[in-house]
């Protein structure tokens, strides 16, 4: 048992003698298919085992220990092996671990979560649906997009729009909503006749000589244009946004623009759905950041990942009482013909509860908020190094921009894999970084301490530094 300030973590250790990492991880390379594999990359060298983890800090078979600056995958924000989430997770299981949740049938769990998140949520947003993960959380606000518009006689009001570089998640619908280039490969298909996407708020890329204000009146241009381009309002049912663009490179909208992008949409009958997947649940300090944050009220929220800070798969949609008032209307023998076996799967639910009472219990949103600060502060010091260009970010979310020159922001080429290169001399030190293309994203657990964020920014200068030596030695680049 090992105790801090947060948290009692359970960790079982020095049993890693158990673990056969070799057959591991060959059995893992002939049948497990992972997410973004690249297959000749994979076929080399395999994945890496995790056995164990505490708190911020996971553990390979070989008993290799990483303070995995990465958060899992944005979402273990309370940090992994608390007591008390295994017990309430094993108490529901044998309790009532399954629930049919068709129809007329409920269990307590996913009741008194659905009463909670509606508390939680901003203004009128009172109602949930609840799936599996972020992407059957946009796939299902798609549906109930769909629902709603037909409900009210605007069968035609069909076209969705989202943003270039804009990360949804990766079922059908959801990849297609989605605007990252480098997702949309040529081997998957993908909806293109409804789905339309603007720029990407991201100023660090616009046009030189611009304003941050002119970048901003450009964009909301271009979405006024675009609604024209598509027949008009009525033709428009949705605007999809991350409020801070995640896997596209945490992209930190310009001031106001999500505002003024809420209120073209306020002006023209467009259902604003804020995707939280990764912005909800403390990462930014706030249960939820669209309007705590950005000051704007959505008409739906899609969430999922520190809804359980990665115990148990869970996602919502989160939806306002005008839409419930629309579909539910009495005299219509009406249905809702869309879930999942595991809607408001107990055992998810209970972990879901657990965790937000532990995130209140402990104050860790204040604790984000107090500390938040300093995390990118520090990692802003950064920017000295010559091949740093930019470091972003809001708190608990941060990215740093990798290139080849500041002064022209000319990107390394591909083959170079600058941000893997740095992730791999973070991880030789013990600090886990997660490499895009040419970006380094941090989105830790939300209970690091200021001594573990001065390692995390030690860590990354030493790595970034080392991998600029390697590449002048190698004659790939030249301060």
């Amino acid at each position: 048992i090992v105790k801090s300030r947060f948290h009692t973590w359970v960790m079982i250790m020095g049993n890693f003698e158990q673990y056969d990492t070799a057959l591991i991880v060959e059995d893992d390379k002939a049948h497990f298919l992972h997410p973004w594999q690249e297959f000749d990359k994979f076929n080399k060298t395999g994945a890496l085992p995790i056995a164990q983890a505490e708190g911020p800090y996971i553990y390979d078979t070989d008993g290799n220990r990483l303070l995995d600056a990465v958060g899992g995958m944005w979402c273990t924000n309370i940090g992994l092996g608390r007591v008390e989430m295994a017990e309430a997770i094993a108490d529901q299981a044998r309790q009532m671990a399954y629930a049919n949740p068709m129809v007329d049938m409920t269990n307590v769990p996913g009741s008194q979560l659905a009463k909670k998140l509606a508390q939680l949520a901003p203004g009128d947003l009172n109602h949930v649906f609840f799936s599996c993960g972020g992407s059957t959380a946009i796939d299902s606000a798609l549906r109930l997009i769909h629902f709603y518009q037909n409900v009210r006689g605007m069968t035609a009001k069909k076209h969705i729009i989202s943003r270039q570089e804009a990360y949804h998640g990766s079922t059908y619908a959801a990849m297609s909503i989605s605007g990252k280039q480098a997702d949309h490969i040529p081997e998957f298909d993908y909806m293109t006749e409804t789905v339309h996407h603007l720029s990407c708020p991201y100023f660090y890329r616009a046009p030189e000589g611009l304003s941050e204000a002119a970048f901003t009146d450009m964009l909301i241009a271009e979405f006024q244009e675009k609604i024209t381009e598509l027949g008009g309002a009525d033709k428009v049912a949705a605007f999809f946004a991350e409020p801070i663009m995640g896997s596209g490179g945490v992209i930190v909208p310009p001031e106001n623009y999500l505002k003024r992008m809420w209120e073209v949409c306020q002006e023209n009958d467009i259902l604003f759905v804020a995707d939280e997947v990764v912005t909800a649940f403390g990462r930014l300090g706030h249960w939820f950041a669209s309007e705590a944050v950005f000051n704007v009220q959505p008409d739906i929220i899609t969430t999922a990942k520190g809804l359980t800070s990665g115990y148990q798969p869970l996602g919502a949609t989160i939806f306002s009482e005008r839409i419930w008032q629309v579909i539910s209307a009495p005299g219509n023998g009406r249905y809702f013909a869309h879930g999942f076996t595991y809607t408001g799967h107990p055992v998810a639910c209970r972990a879901a509860l657990k965790n937000i009472e532990i995130i209140e219990r402990e104050g860790i949103l204040e604790h984000v908020r107090e500390v938040g600060p300093y995390f990118l502060q520090q990692l802003k010091t950064l920017e000295q190094l010559p091949i740093v260009g930019e470091v972003r970010g809001n708190h608990f979310m941060v990215c740093i921009e990798n290139v080849a020159s500041k002064g022209t922001r000319l990107l390394f080429p591909d083959d170079v894999n600058i941000g893997q290169r740095i992730t791999d001399e973070c991880a030789s030190r013990g600090v886990l970084i997660r490499p895009i293309g040419h970006l380094n994203v941090l989105s830790p657990s939300l209970v690091l301490t200021v001594d573990e964020i001065d390692r995390i920014v030690a860590t990354l200068r030493d790595g970034i530094s080392a991998v600029m030596v390697a590449l002048q030695a190698q004659s790939l680049w030249t301060e």
